[in-house]
């Protein structure tokens, strides 16, 4: 029988969702206020970036839709009493304008912004930047600095022989034990767009070739490095801060020995599971695609790396921590997120793999382990955004090169990213960008984003088996309820289907 009390109190309770303006209006309404997104978020009990999803088109639901429609409706408010309401004779503002001293303020005056070098009003450990990627634009190019040459209005063209850079010296040490900062120069961009640098590469070495495929694909892998650094030049296209290529760099990121390492331990997975579930059990590998191209998102250090010590640390900076790590009590389940390490004591991470330690010790995770301490730190001021362009580029090339079946383009693409991220550090294959931190960083960050992928698998109940390098996971179960299957970015691809008690995976 049908339960018409449930029904009536459905009723009750049911309500038309709040009107919202127009994503636009959102966002101008907002800034008219010179709140910056972080400020919104706080006060709605949500991330930034969920209120940038609300800012260009995303709709809220819920409860938390009634909220948004209440900031919006009395931010329309606070305008019109603003423009109603005659300045200080002082001031030259409407008495009931205040000022906060938060970190995340905005600037009383837009500054360009680091990264695409349009106005922007908030401000990140002292560099004026957007803090979300919808609101860099190609702005209007900047004006030469005094102390720099303008740059030719043509792109760089990729070359298979670029000139080495000299090799960065020893850093020198103040009495601090801290590393001199490096230099920062601004360099003057006059480029008005990004061309398609990677289609035109292409077609060339296509002509070049007379069509033949395997030759061209060759060529483009050969060319694959200098053509991934002329393509970051033209998507960093207005960006006032110019990426420092060889600043000093504290001992613990040098090699100890020509073929040696350094200190830094990136948290590589190298894991299987010991306790196989039956034999009739089917376990499927999953390659995880464009593993280095997702993990290029992550935070960078923006300047030289400054020293630090005490278990202190600042979700605005980035860089390299040697910590204490905690005890990690569910290896037969699920890897330890700090990979194999056997060597007891601190060790130097990176921030990714801090970050997740971090995360981890939260309730919202169990907690799985307790908070890492940290000792010591080599860290700047950072971004998630400083080659967000870049990637961008690389994502798209990359969908249009699968959606078209062109094999060429596909793996002229990946070979850009792989070996950008491998030759950022300490290599003869690319000389015009020395960032070791960078590397590791972004590498830990491909780590950290398969580990989770490994968690949420488990969290849904299926049975994680392996879980190798940067791409590699192996699940027992059906794991298309947690997974698409496909080749974009955000799919994954089945590599192997086998036996769970197949040796000869293990």
């Amino acid at each position: 029988m049908t339960d018409y009390n449930a029904i009536d109190a459905l009723l009750a309770d049911a309500r038309t969702p709040a009107d919202l303006p127009p994503a636009d209006q959102r966002r101008a309404l907002r800034q008219a206020l010179h709140l910056s997104r972080t400020q919104v978020a706080h006060a709605l009990g949500v991330s930034p970036s969920t209120v940038g999803g609300w800012e260009t088109g995303r709709d809220p639901s819920g409860e938390l839709r009634e909220k948004y429609a209440y900031f919006l409706s009395g931010a329309q408010e606070k305008l019109r009493t603003q423009n109603e309401t005659p300045p200080h004779p002082k001031t030259g503002t409407p008495d009931d304008h205040t000022t906060t001293a938060d970190e995340d303020a905005p600037r009383p005056t837009p500054q360009p912004c680091v990264l695409c070098g349009a106005p922007a009003t908030d401000e990140v450990e002292g560099y004026p930047q957007h803090l979300h990627p919808d609101d860099c634009t190609h702005p209007t190019p900047a004006p030469p600095h005094p102390e720099t040459t303008p740059q030719p209005t043509a792109p760089p063209a990729p070359h298979p022989n670029p000139t080495p850079a000299p090799r960065p010296q020893a850093p020198t040490r103040t009495s601090e034990n801290r590393p001199e900062p490096a230099p920062r120069r601004r360099t003057p961009q006059t480029h008005p767009r990004t061309p398609d640098l990677i289609t035109q590469a292409v077609q060339q070495a296509l002509d070049t070739h007379a069509g033949d495929l395997t030759a061209a694909t060759a060529e483009l892998q050969r060319r694959a490095i200098p053509d991934a650094m002329a393509l970051l030049d033209a998507t960093r296209i207005g960006a006032r801060y110019d990426i420092v290529g060889h600043p000093p760099l504290p001992d613990i990121l040098r090699k100890k020995s020509a073929h040696g390492a350094d200190e830094v331990w990136e948290a590589r997975p190298h894991w299987t599971r010991q306790d196989p579930p039956p034999a009739a059990t089917e376990v499927t590998a999953l390659d995880i695609n464009g593993a280095y191209l997702s993990a290029l998102k992550t935070h960078l250090p923006l300047g030289a790396l400054e020293y630090s010590t005490g278990n202190v640390h600042s979700r605005r900076r980035a860089g390299i921590h040697l910590i204490t790590p905690p005890e990690w009590d569910h290896h037969p389940y699920l890897p330890n997120p700090l990979g194999n390490r056997e060597e007891p004591g601190p060790v130097w991470v990176t921030e990714p793999t801090l970050r997740l330690l971090q995360r981890l010790a939260t309730d919202q995770y169990g907690p799985l382990c307790d908070p890492p301490v940290i000792h010591e730190s080599f860290t700047s001021g950072a971004t998630e955004q400083l080659f967000e362009k870049f990637r961008q580029a690389l994502r798209d090339a990359r969908e249009k090169a699968i959606t078209e079946e062109d094999e060429v383009t596909l793996e002229y693409v990946k070979s850009m990213y792989s070996k950008f991220v491998s030759t950022m550090g300490e290599s003869n294959y690319n000389r015009a960008l020395y960032r070791p931190d960078w590397m590791h960083i972004i590498r830990s960050q491909a780590f950290v984003n398969l580990w989770l992928k490994a968690h949420k698998a488990h969290t849904a109940g299926l049975t994680v088996m392996r879980v190798m390098g940067t791409d590699e996971l192996h699940i027992a179960g059906d794991w298309r309820q947690v997974f698409t299957e496909g080749r974009g970015v955000s799919q994954v691809k089945v590599k192997d289907v086998y036996a769970a008690t197949d040796t000869g995976h293990h």
